[in-house]
């Protein structure tokens, strides 16, 4: 092999407050050889999530990062050597590589992808953020017709998708987000029917004015204080899919989450839902065929937010739970 350096970003202290280019280093590590029934990887594209920093807080879905180890993430990956059936050189997988340029993984802990272009769209629109908005808004939230779907986060990776479905399956739509910019997009480009900017201050009042008749379906990426602004103005029945908490990752969480929500459910006959995209992965197909439907018809934009070079992944990482992003970020490597 041509290159015989493994550069490799460790978390090299767990922080306490917000996370800063001083929590990481890269290294130049080995090429690892790979064991029987893995598959030695070359990353290609890093997918970089909120979800990143909550790992460093402790054990989630998966275990938590530990201080002095290679961060961990998720990416697309070519096979460059195999030691497991069904995975050969110049195989695209999606796994958890980490964040270096090359991995050895066991094959059943890695999907197949198929080879299509552009690759970036195995990560967004038909990958973990795609899936994670077509199951948390269609299984979870089950929009009906003319319902009114608010969504926060609404400019990022998941959200972004989650109101372009909504609008497809015949919803009022509206999106949270910070920054004029953002909001202007998502009404203008992405068809979203009002916009709310968080930033503004205000968030109550601005979301009755734009769902004025209740929210019907809340899609919430963030917790905190814009969950509490939306339950009260939930109508009879209304569904909450809880996909995230971003407010709570990065830094000192909050005391505090939403007050006076047990009696709110109860006299609403609220369904308020955790869910993690791995609950739906034996219907990933059936999702991937509406979702490149969508994108093939021009009723699903795609956006992304591409970043070159590993040694950018934390910068990224920190801009990205600032709100830097529109749309999936991502590292080329």
């Amino acid at each position: 092999m041509s290159e015989a350096i493994n550069h490799q970003i460790l978390l090299v202290e767990k922080p306490t407050g917000k996370l800063g280019a001083e929590h990481f280093r890269m290294v130049n590590g080995s090429i690892p050889e790979p064991k029987d029934g893995e598959a030695l990887l070359r990353l290609r594209y890093l997918s970089l999530d909120a979800a990143n920093r909550a790992w460093m807080h402790g054990a989630t879905y998966r275990a938590a990062v530990e201080a002095n180890t290679v961060m961990s993430g998720g990416g697309i990956a070519e096979v460059v050597s195999s030691k497991a059936s069904g995975l050969a050189p110049g195989d695209i997988v999606f796994g958890d590589t980490g964040w270096q340029d090359y991995a050895a993984v066991p094959a059943k802990h890695l999907s197949k992808m198929p080879k299509l272009e552009p690759m970036t769209h195995l990560l967004s629109v038909y990958g973990i953020a795609g899936l994670t908005a077509y199951f948390g808004l269609l299984h979870v939230g089950k929009p009906k017709e003319g319902e009114t779907v608010v969504v926060s986060a609404a400019a990022g990776s998941v959200g972004s998708i989650v109101g372009q479905i909504a609008k497809i399956k015949g919803c009022r739509v509206v999106g949270i987000a910070g920054g004029k910019d953002k909001c202007h997009w998502l009404t203008s480009e992405l068809g979203f029917d009002a916009a709310v900017d968080y930033k503004d201050g205000g968030t109550y009042k601005a979301l009755r004015a734009a769902a004025s008749g209740g929210i019907d379906v809340y899609f919430d990426n963030v917790g905190g204080d814009i969950l509490e602004a939306c339950l009260p103005q939930m109508n009879n029945r209304g569904r909450i899919a809880c996909c995230g908490a971003i407010s709570q990752y990065d830094g000192v969480p909050s005391a505090h989450g939403p007050r006076g929500v047990p009696g709110l459910i109860v006299v609403k006959r609220l369904i308020m839902q955790g869910f993690i995209v791995m609950d739906f992965m034996d219907q990933r197909d059936a999702a991937l065929a509406d979702l490149q439907s969508w994108v093939a018809s021009g009723k699903l934009k795609v956006q992304e937010d591409v970043i070159d070079g590993l040694e950018n992944a934390p910068a990224a990482l920190i801009g990205l739970l600032a709100g830097e992003n529109r749309g999936k970020r991502m590292i080329r490597v």
